[in-house]
This record gives C-alpha cells, structure tokens and sequence, in this order.
C-alpha cells in the first residue's frame, strides 16, 4: 500500500507542509499549526497586512496560509491584453513576496471554524489562530456561463477573457486576428474585481483597431448589466462622450447567459425584462466573467453575509460577530468598489485595527471607502476615477481628472507597478491619502 506522507521541511525563512500523496486512504499524518495571526490569502492585502504584522509581532507569530505558486499583479492584466504588457511582467514567485518573517503554509482553507479559532486545510492539516485576516478574494466563475470554457479552450479562438492569467494572452491575440464583424464586451450581472476593467479593454480594442485600419469593418458593443456606464457620475458623464465620439453602442441592461461557439454566437438576456433574450454574431467576443465569494466561505454561514462576503463593518473592517476576525480586500462586505486602489487604502486601517485589539483597546481607525480606477482609454491616454463609499469624487491631483491624459497613462503603465510590488506587498504604502492632503494643502 503507497501511504500518504506529510513532511516538515525547515527553510531559511519557515516551515513548509509538503504533502507526497497518493492513493491510500490510511496513513495519513496531518500537522497542527498554532499563530498568533492567521492570514488567509496570499493577495495584496493579506500580504500587505502580513507585513505590517510580522514586522511588529516577531518571528514565528504570523502564518499566511496561501496555495498559489505565483503572485499576480492583476492590474497589469488589461495591458496585456492590448499587447502593452507581457504576461510575464504580471507575476513573481510567491515565495519572494510573502513577507519573511511570516510562515507560509502553501495550502487552502477547506473549512472555517470562527467559534473555536480554527482553520482546516485542503491538506488536512489544522491551524489555531487568536486573530484571524480572511483575505480570499473573489471567485471567477466561468463556468456559469454555458459554451464559455468551451469557447475559452478553442486555439486562437474569438472569445477571450484579460481577468484570468490562463486566458488573457488570448485577447490580444483576437484583436490581431479580427477582420470584420462585432467585436462585443460584457460586464456580468454580479460583483467583479475592478469593476472599470471590462470598460478599458472595450476602448483599448477600439484603439487598436484605428490603428490597425481595421475599425472601419468594426462594430463595437459593450453589453453592461449594470443601469449606468459607470457608477460615479462625476466620471460617467465623460465616459458617455467618449463612447459617443468613438461610435461604441452602449446596451445598459444587458447581461451575457450563453456562449454558442459553434456559430460564434452569444446569447444576451434583458434584466428588465428577464424573459426577453437576443442573440448576437461575434468575430471578436470579450467575457468579463461572473464573481463572487468563494465557496468555501459561503459554505461557513456565522462568518459571512446571505450573499458570502465576510460580515465586517464598513467602517473598522473588524468582523460583526466575531471581534478577532477582520477582512481586507475583495472577501469582504464592505460596500466599496473592488479595486487594488482599495486594498492599499484599507491595509493600514486593518493593521491598526487589529493591533488595538490585541492589546485590549477599541479599534477607532476608519477606512472611508476610497477606491481608485485608472480608466485606460487607449494606448496614450487614461482617465483617473477616485471616489469614496457616496460616490463622491476624492481626487489626489488638483486637476481635473475626468480629462483623458498621457501623464496618468504613464503612472497606470510604469509607475504602479514598482509602487505594488517594492511599496504595497511590503506594507510600506497606505493608498495616496497622505499625498491628497499635500496636494490640496490650503494655507
């Protein structure tokens, strides 16, 4: 009989749970961890906060229990898809971001036990923890889509994606491939990460195909389920002159149920009128796709929403139930748009938060729901949203931000990336709040 073994391998920086499995189902020696910091989730934020908390906690207190070889700069992902990125600048190995004074335990959580402070794994180990960071981020369900994966797995196909490393090379790819037909893009009918996302792969194609000498052969159709073209009027009403001046057909409304790849057609269902459905041709077919929390925090009901999401309050981002438990990032059910922008904002309120707790004292750090979307509008230009929990504008610069600029093409392109990477996964950045405040200083 082949046993299933689970070792303890000392690295320079932690010890590492390396399951050698096979196919017994006796044999099996599992391992119980104990933290002073649980951090589930290798992201931006749980690596961000993991940081800030090992830096201050010591060796040995802080375990961050993150399954994934790479880590992944998604924002990266719309310039890749418009070729102005390589795939390859996106990601590093996990182990070279994750803070080192943290131990990584490269595994998933397979269950939540909030009433008794306990994590189980994917590989059976067990981990206690006195203070708990859910830092999971979203699920992206393709498979909610019947014909999609289909579709996605088809070489050099006409249907893409720029929201998973596995299909966003393709969508460069069908913009090279396009010769004449509707080029459509969606937004899905539930939460997504970066929610101007599927709007700046619709005007970077459009971009694109100028350049190409191909746009005159194109008709463009963004396909939205959303009732507004963006959530923030402020930047919305400069987004509708865009879409107007460049002859992009906007369907508000609109929502994606089903992908025919065997006709390059898809299926659009109206969400006013839910029995009212259409059908389109494509040449060149962009899904944005659905998201939501991931199963196995909906599966513990006590920790999260009827919809999910971990139950914190908005404001301290600590758990409504649970007083050691906080979120950070796209997990939570703070109500504010689901940017990395958002991410930096927040780390610095739950780092903060947490400590207060653990040293007995009420957390008092507020984080205000500011959210940041670079909306790239071409190969030259970006606009630059920034807004709060009302949907105000909380703009850093003292200009006015609605105006398509080179300048902020080039923050999106050259400068955010090294600020992520030297910056915000060594919680060293808190979001430009300090630097608004410079920029807007009054005397």
């Amino acid at each position: 009989m082949i046993k299933v073994l689970c070792y303890t391998i000392k690295t320079a920086n932690s010890p590492l749970s390396i399951a050698a499995r096979g196919f017994a189902t006796s044999g099996i020696l599992n391992e119980n961890h104990k933290c002073k910091l649980l951090v589930v989730g290798g992201g931006a934020g749980g690596c961000s906060v993991a940081a800030k908390a090992s830096n201050k906690l010591g060796a040995g207190k802080v375990i961050v229990l993150e399954p994934a070889d790479n880590h992944y700069y998604q924002p990266m992902f719309t310039l890749i898809g418009g070729g102005i990125k390589k795939l390859e600048d996106s990601f590093r190995p996990m182990k070279s971001v994750l803070p080192a004074l943290a131990t990584w335990i490269k595994d998933s959580a397979a269950k939540f036990e909030p009433e008794s402070n306990t994590v189980h794994t994917s590989g059976g180990d067990t981990i206690e923890y006195e203070y708990l960071l859910v830092a999971v981020g979203l699920q992206l369900n393709y498979d909610k889509i019947p014909g999609l994966l289909e579709a996605l797995s088809i070489p050099n196909g006409k249907v893409c994606s720029n929201y998973s490393p596995k299909y966003v090379d393709r969508t460069y790819q069908a913009l090279k491939n396009f010769r004449t037909g509707n080029a459509v893009f969606t937004f899905p009918n539930s939460p997504v990460k970066c929610p101007g996302a599927p709007q700046k792969v619709l005007y970077i194609a459009e971009h694109y195909l100028r350049k190409s000498r191909k746009r005159k052969n194109a008709q463009l159709h963004y396909n939205t389920s959303l009732p507004v073209l963006f959530g923030v009027k402020h930047y919305a009403d400069a987004l509708w002159e865009i879409v107007k001046k460049r002859d992009i057909n906007v369907n508000l409304r609109t929502n994606l149920v089903e992908v025919k790849p065997g006709t390059d057609e898809a299926v659009f269902e109206n969400l006013d009128k839910p029995d009212e459905r259409f059908t389109v041709k494509y040449e060149l077919l962009h899904v944005t796709p659905p998201m939501g929390a991931p199963d196995v925090l909906k599966a513990c009901k006590s920790l999260v929403t009827e919809v999910g999401f971990v139950d914190v309050n908005k404001d301290t981002l600590q758990h409504q139930k649970f007083s050691n438990v906080f979120a950070i990032g796209d997990c939570s059910s703070s109500p504010n748009s689901k940017t990395a922008a958002s991410v930096a904002a927040q780390t610095q309120v739950v780092y903060k938060n947490l400590m207060a707790v653990m040293e007995g004292r009420t957390p008092n750090r507020v984080f205000d729901g500011y959210a940041s979307c670079p909306l790239v509008t071409g190969y030259n230009t970006c606009m630059l949203a920034e807004f709060d929990y009302s949907l105000t504008p909380l703009e850093t610069f003292p200009l006015d931000q609605r105006k398509e600029r080179f300048t902020m093409y080039l923050m999106k392109k050259d400068f955010m990336p090294p600020l992520y990477w030297h910056l915000l996964l060594n919680g060293l950045w808190n979001g430009p709040g300090l630097m608004r405040k410079l920029m807007h200083f009054r005397l």
